[in-house]
């Protein structure tokens, strides 16, 4: 099985495993990702998700270039791939947090799995990088249009104009990721994270990833004017009452995701 997937305590964990290939992504991964992240979907249960590779040295190393099939990259551009490398790079339909734990490097494709996930924690000796260029090929699952708008233009294009990596602790000065640990540290700072995410409301969360995630695109004031499904959930529910409840209280809230 290319993917390792498992549901415990609210949290899928989703191993992407491949360590003979420093965990580059062919076409079964690619299948197995998206039925996984479809599954997700459906699953109220599941209230964060980790996504992580196998082993310490690559979070994933993009496509298997090696067993690419022969197939140009005109054939790889015009395959339809609406949700973007790994199926979550331009996901829209998750509103589940996904968490990215970055073990080594996340290069091309698993670059851009980690621009379309929502946190990002590194180890010390992670690096990130689209070296498409360098092949004559491009970043074409989200890295073009994802970096340069999470992080200031001529560092975006610095990266993606010289395939060079990245460094964990510039990625966290430039704001890629959220925090930068020593390896020992990781599944720590991981679980900290998550730890964190789960004190919160699910609902709320929901709301507030499908709000981000579905308005990006409109000015300020047209965002807020949204009615999205989760956000009218959200208002809705019993956690919106136990929420207020529990603080006046002085009590951990107990939510029950209705």
């Amino acid at each position: 099985m290319p993917v390792r997937f498992e549901i415990l305590d609210h949290v899928a964990r989703v191993t992407i495993d491949r360590p003979e290939v420093l965990n580059a992504v062919d076409a079964a991964t690619e299948q197995e990702l998206d039925r996984i992240w479809s599954a997700i979907e459906t699953d109220r249960s599941v209230r964060v998700v980790v996504l992580t590779g196998a082993g310490d040295r690559a979070f994933s190393t993009g496509a298997d270039m090696k067993n690419s099939g022969g197939s140009s990259g005109l054939d790889y551009w015009a395959a339809a791939r609406p949700n973007g490398f790994g199926g979550i790079a331009l996901r829209q339909t998750l509103d589940v947090p996904v968490i990215a734990r970055v073990n080594g490097h996340a290069a091309g494709g698993g670059f851009e799995m980690v621009l379309g996930c929502d946190i990002v924690v590194a180890a010390e000796e992670a690096t990130f990088s689209l070296p498409e260029a360098r092949v004559g090929r491009m970043p074409l699952d989200g890295g073009m249009t994802l970096l340069q708008r999470q992080i200031p233009f001529r560092a975006a294009m610095g990266i993606m104009l010289t395939g060079r990596r990245v460094k964990a602790p510039e990625a966290l000065a430039l704001g890629i990721v959220n925090e930068v640990v020593p390896r020992a540290d990781l599944d720590a700072a991981t679980h900290r994270w998550v730890a964190d995410v789960l004190a919160c409301a699910p609902l709320s969360i929901r709301a507030i990833k499908q709000t981000v995630r579905r308005t990006a695109h409109l000015t300020a004031a047209e965002a807020q004017g949204q009615r999205l499904p989760a956000l009218v959930e959200a208002l809705r529910s019993e956690d919106a009452e136990e929420g207020v409840r529990a603080f006046r209280e002085k009590r951990k809230p107990d939510w029950k995701g209705r």
